[in-house]
């Protein structure tokens, strides 16, 4: 319980700059991610992320995506097919406008552990339909969890987590932007952990930093 209270106001310290001042720069990520596994191999893959010009109340955009996975070799390689609804609200000339998103992507991932660190692998193409266009993406991201209070991701144990995802178009230009991420998590049980951490996004013309506080939750498969 210590280290629960003790995550919980490190949070809270770190959103406590820009709730004060709601019209900075500094945006807010607000995301959960869930994967239900529905076999031995299956698994569902499902995501909500709001995403805040500011703390709270002025929606930059609201991403749901879902999928189905297959286990390629146990917890270590994935395949999978998804979907994705993002509802964008940007600035245009000072005026709020607002335009949708369809995408499909296709993704590979593998995990690596070399001593304390946890590495993942993750390759993804996007297919998106956009309102008056068509675009192909492509996107790399190398993360590392590496716990801090004991030797394992286990329960009760604080991590310390990072990544760096770069993010490519198929056609001219070819760099889209890059995102670099660190944060502070803590593992509540063997299938839920939370993080709360900065992420900088570099694009061609700007540079934007987000507080990101994000709740994992992996749901093992059964037999009935």
């Amino acid at each position: 319980m210590k280290r629960i209270r003790s995550f919980a106001l490190g949070i809270c310290m770190l959103g406590a700059p820009f709730l004060q001042a709601q019209k900075s720069d500094l945006g807010a990520w607000y995301m959960y991610f869930g994967n239900n596994k529905i076999s031995k191999k299956l698994n569902f893959h499902n995501e909500i992320q709001y995403r805040n010009f500011d703390a709270l109340g002025d929606m930059e955009q609201l991403l749901v995506r879902t999928g189905i996975g297959y286990d390629l070799t146990e917890n270590n390689n994935n395949v999978l097919l998804g979907y994705g609804f993002i509802l964008s609200r940007p600035y245009v000339n000072g005026e709020k406008t607002e335009n949708t998103e369809h995408r499909i992507f296709q993704q590979y991932i593998t995990k690596q552990k070399f001593g304390q660190f946890n590495i993942q692998h993750r390759y993804r193409l996007e297919e998106r339909f956009l309102e008056e266009d068509f675009r192909m993406r492509f996107r790399y991201y190398l993360g590392f969890n590496i716990p801090i209070s004991s030797k394992e991701m286990q329960p009760g144990a604080l991590y310390a987590s990072a990544y760096n995802e770069i993010f490519l178009h198929l056609d001219s230009p070819v760099f889209d932007r890059n995102r670099v991420y660190g944060a502070l998590g803590y593992v509540i049980n063997k299938n839920m952990r939370i993080e709360a951490g900065y992420m900088n996004q570099i694009q061609e013309n700007k540079n934007r930093g987000q507080i990101q506080i994000g709740f994992y939750n992996n749901i093992p498969f059964t037999k009935n």
